[in-house]
This record gives C-alpha cells, structure tokens and sequence, in this order.
C-alpha cells in the first residue's frame, strides 16, 4: 500500500523515532508498504518518520542495474551507526520529503551499521559510496535530522527561503 509522504514542517520528521519491539506480520507489512512508497516517489531510501510514524525503521533500494553485482536492497529496523571513516565525501542531496531542494552534504565516506531485519535478524553493514550515503540519510531521519541541517547556516537559510517559494506556489495550484 503506497503511504502518504509527510513533508517538511511535520514534527515527526524532527521527533528521535522509537524502537522497535516486536518483529512481527504488521512490522513486514509496514516494510513492504515503505518499498512501495519509496518506489512510487522515485527515491532510493525511504525513513518510517517520513510517512508519519516514529519508528526506527528504513529502507534503501539503489537498483542495481550493472550485471553480476549484488543488488543493495535492504530494510533496516533499530540501525545504529557503529564506526565511521574519518575520511569524508561530498555529494549532492535530496529528499522525498522536501522535493525540489538539493544541496551538497559533507558525510563519512565508509560507514559501519549494526540493527535487525524485519523478521528480528541482527544485520552488520559496512557501505560506502552511494549506499552508506544513503544509509546515513535515512538514520538521520530516524534521529530527528534534515540533510539541510548538515549545511552550512547561509546554505540552509538560502533552502528554506526556496522551500517557502516552493510550499506558496504548491498552495496556489
């Protein structure tokens, strides 16, 4: 079932979302609803908050396409960053929940995640590039965190006077 995105503005999206306890048929269906809606919205990654729960939980899907390589699809429930490189990257992001903002991030180029599957499966990541970009991104979510917090304050001030142009034009249509 495709879920309504929440949009920036919603106190859940600034709210540290709450761990999960049970892994049961409702928690397998939320993660299947959250594919579902991250796939009709076009994005790679996809945070419980982002539909309006507070829950620890996420999911990244980068498709890839390229043969041979392993596809990097996966929900996480309870992830936690356990280790990260001091060596950094910068990439330009966006999110599903404030469509039509981009900015260049300053993020750990490796990260390490320890969590659950959805089925209670203790998982152990190490990523990099575009997957522990978006890992990170996603965790943020569940921290209560915006990428437009990882900017610089100008930069953010600049994305949150095109958010309100952005927010006034969608009223108007």
């Amino acid at each position: 079932m495709i879920r309504d995105i929440v949009m920036m503005g919603d106190p859940v999206l600034r709210t540290e979302a709450e761990d999960v306890t049970v892994f049961d048929d409702d928690l397998r269906r939320l993660v299947r609803d959250m594919y579902e809606t991250m796939y009709h919205a076009d994005g790679i990654g996809l945070a419980a908050p982002q539909i309006g729960l507070s829950k620890r939980v996420l999911v990244v899907d980068l498709r890839r396409e390229a043969e041979g390589e392993e596809p990097e699809r996966i929900a996480l429930i309870n992830p936690r960053i356990v280790w990260e490189s001091k060596e950094t990257e910068k990439q330009s992001e966006g999110c599903l929940s404030i469509p039509g903002l981009e900015e260049v991030v300053q993020r750990p180029a490796v990260i390490r995640i320890e969590g659950f599957d959805e089925v209670g499966n203790e998982v152990e990541i190490e990523a990099d590039d575009l997957f522990g970009r978006a890992l990170q991104h996603e965790i943020d979510h569940l921290n209560g965190v915006l990428f437009i917090d990882r900017v610089s304050p100008l930069k953010r001030r600049m994305l949150l006077k095109k958010w309100k142009k952005i927010e006034a034009e969608a009223e108007d249509e």
